[in-house]
């Protein structure tokens, strides 16, 4: 059977469509690489592209489509809601199919090892890949975002793995690696306080004392007079959706504010789909195997 590899990366541009058109229009009709999703959001000022395919093919894309990226962006110019060190932000490998773990960190940093020599880029690998204990959280690596870089990276501690030891000009750095599947999935408050959004993301996520698999943080969304709990969920077989939720609407009746809805970005697994509405509905012994779509009777075991 064929190798399928996973691959979602991030992008520092979610307002200007020409731009966007020309990213993801490199994973369009390329052999062995399927484009599965793309979306973009002005408050964050983002974009998140989601493809499988071939891992070679795969990282043949990536590489080809930071080149567009770094032509395109000037991340001296970016502004946006969500934290960043470059134009190309943070390129995960995700194995899928036949592939180990330790086959999608060996795929992930040759994407980094060339992204670095192609265009002069300091690259760092975190998660699966990480060089070090300190370098495997993603949100250690972005902390002062790309303003702080230039001075980070004087830190012994915080030289690049790949790459030169100095931003690049108008590209900054990227951030590479192999993880496991995680859910982008946001919560919108009924409110423009975004101190109450702050406050609800310190309770929920981990390093706050909430949920084990939970990384959040308080964003505002102008164009909907909203703000927003904006997290990634890095393992939903621990942390679900309707768990981060509950949590959620149990902190925001502190405040009197209550759920305007929520926002999925990217793709999400099946079996995440299944608990939650499993939860909600109070579904007994329901199970992946009574999906149509799965094949009913199939075995998934």
């Amino acid at each position: 059977m064929n190798k399928i590899i996973e691959c979602v990366p991030n992008f520092s541009e979610g307002c200007n469509l020409k731009t966007i058109d020309c990213i993801v229009n490199v994973f369009r009709a390329k052999e062995n690489v399927k484009l599965l999703d793309y979306s973009n959001d002005k408050d964050h000022n983002r974009m998140v592209i989601t493809v499988i395919g071939e891992p070679d093919a795969v990282k043949n894309c990536i590489i080809e489509a930071v080149g567009v990226a770094i032509d395109l962006i000037d991340i001296t110019k970016h502004k946006g809601n969500h934290p960043r060190i470059g134009v190309a932000d943070v390129i995960p490998f995700v194995p899928i199919k036949d592939m180990s773990m330790e086959e999608a960190d060996i795929l992930a940093k040759k994407c980094g090892k060339a992204l670095a020599e192609k265009y002069n880029l300091p690259v760092y690998f975190y998660e699966k890949s990480a060089s070090a204990a300190h370098r495997q959280n993603l949100a250690a690596i972005r902390k002062g975002e790309f303003e702080g870089l230039s001075e980070k990276m004087k830190l012994p501690e915080w030289k690049p793995d790949a790459g030169p030891a100095e931003c690049h000009p108008t590209a900054g750095a990227s951030v590479v690696g192999a993880r496991t599947p995680l859910i982008a999935f946001n919560v919108n408050l009924q409110t423009t306080n975004l101190d109450i959004a702050d406050k609800i993301a310190k309770k929920i996520r981990y390093t706050g004392g909430g949920l084990r698999y939970c990384k959040a943080m308080g964003v505002e969304l102008k164009e909907k007079s909203l703000v927003q709990v904006s997290m990634n969920l890095t393992d939903y077989t621990q942390t679900n959706i309707y768990q981060a939720v509950e949590m959620i609407r149990f902190e925001a009746k502190r405040y009197g504010v209550s759920i305007a809805g929520c926002e999925l970005v990217g793709l999400v697994p099946l079996q995440a789909v299944v608990d939650t509405v499993s939860y909600y509905l109070r579904l007994e012994s329901f199970s992946i195997k009574q999906i149509l779509e799965t094949g009913g009777n199939m075995n998934y075991d």
